[in-house]
């Protein structure tokens, strides 16, 4: 059974879920490690290094926070866990937006893109910095 919303085709039948899979977690985390890990490279070796010190503090903690509120959320639910899906089965169903269901691929896109733009950003000023000096 299917049904016609804001120009879409949206399959009753199709599971929609309501929380990101632990992979694209996993590449949030990753991202932000890279961003850390480039403003390290590129930058450290001055007086500046405070500096890098409190952005590393503010991606830790921006990283932390979430999950352990996660981690919190997850041990006092009170519905029972579900049978935990793969990756491919996730990504190939829709993820709940609040106003309507998106496909889970164009969710994780908009989710992922604009922190893996700042983290290949910060790795492309650390190999300038590197090479110019």
């Amino acid at each position: 059974m299917t049904r016609a919303r804001h120009d879409q085709e949206i399959r009753h039948d199709q599971q929609v879920s309501r929380g990101l899979h632990r992979w694209v977690y996993y590449a949030m985390v990753g991202l932000a490690a890279c961003y850390a890990l480039s403003a390290w490279v590129g930058f450290a070796g001055g007086y500046d290094e405070y500096l890098l010190f409190v952005v590393t503090g503010f991606i830790v903690m921006s990283v932390a926070l979430p999950a352990i509120a996660g981690r919190v959320w997850r041990h006092h639910r009170l519905s029972r866990p579900g049978r935990v899906k793969t990756f491919p089965d996730w990504i190939a169903g829709e993820f709940d937006t609040g106003e309507h269901p998106v496909k889970a691929s164009t969710a994780t896109i908009e989710i992922l893109l604009p922190l893996a733009a700042v983290a290949l950003g910060m790795t492309a000023f650390a190999i300038l910095a590197l090479v110019e000096s």
